[in-house]
């Protein structure tokens, strides 16, 4: 699937800025189902003939004795949209559609290091825009529309060799016992609900947020400073929560519902654990290694009691939680 402009350029006539409109009139007469022609200055694009225009002009009282022997600047669009081989086909539809009415379905010139290798026509540019949207629609998760797992294992083999990077792992803790109390339907409302407020916060910081699937989620940043991101998260979460559960499971903070092995208990209300995974003392050479790393850090988070996030895997000696964790207490933090 074509991702690039350049990836769908094909090539079309073009002429040097010293030609004259007969040269232009030769080049439509012989090619007759193209729709412009390209005006080059040593290669580089300057301007757009367009079929319409140039026999509009010649079309008019005295437009062929005035413009049919002279330069083809005469009658050229000298603000044609040029775009480079390696813009997105969806910014360069945007570019298109921001012209002027009279230029909107112009061909689109595209260069490559600034010399001309071909143009786009805009039937050409929307069938493309189509599929590509298409293809990406099919790799979002159908209920939070989120990347799912192909775009999110591109990211993570895009990130690996990054100087600074954190994968920021979101679980859901206890809630295939709220989906067996409360049912699928409000299962899947408290994960929309999770994937809303995740969204407001990572498109504010402008990173990647990917949903695995169930209950898990992943974001992914370029900077070590996880706490500024997941303490707000974390706090929202809990105040959220509530409106998911009816009042007496609220006052006594626990719903009873069979566990794995149908026995029934007590099981806690959901919570939300991060397991966040930074590059910053430790290197990964794939990411096959990061995402065992980040299995081992999330299986810890995951004891711990109430909303939290474990930073890393490394204990700090003397801060003993006496569940198996330790490290250094931060509001609900654990580094």
């Amino acid at each position: 699937m074509a991702v690039y402009i350049g990836d769908i350029a094909e090539p079309v006539p073009c002429i040097s800025q010293m030609g004259i409109s007969k040269e232009v009139d030769k080049i439509f007469s012989e090619n007759t189902k193209i729709h412009g022609v390209v005006v080059v200055n040593e290669e580089v694009p300057i301007s757009l003939i367009t079929r319409t225009n140039f026999y509009q002009k010649m079309g008019t009282l005295y437009g062929y004795n005035l413009y049919m022997g002279r330069s083809i600047e005469l009658i050229a669009n000298h603000e044609p949209l040029i775009v480079d081989y390696f813009q997105s086909i969806t910014e360069v539809s945007r570019l298109a559609m921001e012209r002027k009415e009279e230029d909107r379905y112009d061909y689109v010139i595209v260069t490559k290091e600034d010399k001309y290798i071909g143009i786009v026509s805009i039937q050409r540019l929307l069938m493309t825009l189509v599929e590509v949207q298409t293809e990406f629609a099919s790799l979002l998760n159908p209920l939070t529309r989120l990347p799912g797992n192909h775009i999110i294992d591109d990211k993570l083999k895009e990130i690996i060799n990054q100087k600074n990077f954190s994968i920021l792992y979101f679980d859901l803790d206890h809630f295939k016992a709220y989906n067996d109390t409360y049912g699928f339907k409000k299962g899947d409302e408290l994960l929309q609900a999770t994937a809303d407020l995740l969204k407001r916060t990572f498109e504010k910081s402008g990173v990647f947020l990917g949903h695995i699937g169930g209950d898990d989620f992943i974001g992914v940043l370029n900077h070590y400073d996880v706490l500024s991101i997941c303490e707000p998260i974390m706090e929202d979460f809990d105040r959220s929560i509530v409106r998911f559960y009816h009042s007496t499971h609220l006052s006594q903070d626990f719903v009873i519902t069979e566990n794995r092995q149908g026995v029934k208990e007590k099981i806690a209300l959901v919570s939300l654990s991060i397991a966040a995974v930074t590059n910053e003392c430790q290197p990964f050479q794939t990411v096959e290694e990061l995402v065992e790393y980040a299995a081992i850090v999330k299986k810890r988070c995951k004891k711990i009691k109430g909303s939290c996030c474990l930073i890393n895997n490394e204990d700090q000696g003397d801060h003993d939680h006496g569940d198996g964790s330790s490290g250094l207490v931060y509001p609900g933090i654990l580094v």
